[in-house]
């Protein structure tokens, strides 16, 4: 897989590269012809604040931030936008006028996301900022959106390093990459997965985490 990898960079920065790998892969979602390997981004320190300050550039100075929710490994760049944030002079409701990064729990028994006790005051009342690697099916933003409405938090904004949808629920998304970046990619119900109906074997299973192969 990794032989057939290409990169891609935004048009104003060459220090934030995209890896993108041609094939047919299936999400827990749908099935897709192109994955993205967002791992050096999500992990190594330089590229996870390189992605952070490119995010910074896409809120206005007005905007309150009091928490980012991190999902799928991106914690690094979570830490990373929020010390961005407040050395670009962001306000911050918090006593403390710091930012707090805060993963939620998915429940194994319905599949919800959910805070526990100790980090409900992260998020109630609080300014939110959701951060996710890539938005495709906008299933996984969706429910987000919906564990921040129950705990009553009041959303900001939603930053993804890659997104096909630009808006989710009527809430425009910031995106470093869209599908304007990558024209070929495409993604597909699993009932009408072209690959599958031509008889291609699936080269991996992906998520936001990673990839496993077939």
């Amino acid at each position: 897989m990794e032989s057939k990898m290409i990169k891609i960079y935004p048009r104003n920065n060459q220090s934030v590269p995209l890896k993108i790998i041609p094939g047919h892969f299936a999400t827990n979602h749908s099935h897709i012809n192109t994955y993205i390997d967002m791992t050096t981004l999500k992990t190594r320190q330089s590229d996870a604040l390189a992605v952070a300050k490119m995010l910074v550039e896409q809120y206005v100075h007005t905007t309150i931030v009091d928490t980012i929710i991190c999902l799928e490994g991106t914690q690094v760049i979570g830490a990373m936008l929020a010390e961005e944030l407040t050395r670009a002079g962001f306000f911050s409701r918090n006593a403390h006028k710091s930012i707090y990064v805060v993963t939620p729990e998915q429940n194994s028994n319905t599949s919800q996301l959910i805070f526990r006790d100790n980090l409900k005051n992260m998020v109630t009342n609080r300014n939110i900022i959701v951060l996710e690697p890539s938005i495709t099916t906008g299933y996984t933003t969706l429910k987000v959106l919906e564990m921040v409405r129950y705990y009553g938090g009041i959303l900001q904004g939603i930053s993804a390093i890659f997104s096909v949808p630009d808006k989710i629920g009527g809430i425009p998304i910031n995106a470093l990459f869209s599908k304007k970046d990558l024209p070929s990619y495409q993604t597909y119900d699993y009932t009408e997965c072209p690959f599958c109906k031509n008889g291609i074997p699936i080269d991996a299973l992906v998520n936001g985490y990673g990839y496993s192969k077939l």
